[in-house]
């Protein structure tokens, strides 16, 4: 399990939800592997690749509910491979996942430079410490 400020992480997230005009119900964060990941990923969503995070949305109204499925192995991969510490990427992935439940995709054309306009956007508002 990675080492997460649980307290600071869920003020966080408000916070990014409330930019987006949400509020937050209840998030899970399911930590695996790749192998599970790929699993999910072909189970759920029939794609036979692996990814960093899969997002299912329960939202209700303005309100972000969801269970966000992170790989572990690929986000220290992700992150040896940008040159970002283990932890930055890990926050990069998380707010990731928040963002899709409030409603940012990142498949159309010009969604990608959206998500990533707000992955930035939000990654600005951690503590110094994070």
């Amino acid at each position: 399990m990675p080492l997460i400020d649980q307290a600071q992480i869920t003020a966080w997230v408000a916070e990014v939800a409330r930019l987006h005009e949400r509020r937050v119900g209840q998030i899970n964060y399911i930590f695996v592997d790749d192998e599970r990941i790929l699993e999910v990923n072909r189970e759920f969503l029939q794609h036979d690749y692996y990814t960093d995070i899969i997002t299912f949305d329960y939202d209700e109204a303005d309100i972000i509910n969801g269970d966000l499925f992170i790989s572990l192995d690929t986000v220290r991969t992700n992150a040896e491979q940008v040159g970002a510490s283990y932890e930055q990427e890990l926050h990069r992935v998380i707010i990731h996942g928040v963002l899709h439940l409030c409603g940012i995709n990142d498949k159309g054309p010009g969604e990608r430079e959206i998500m990533e306009a707000e992955e930035n956007r939000a990654l600005g508002l951690l503590p110094e410490r994070f």
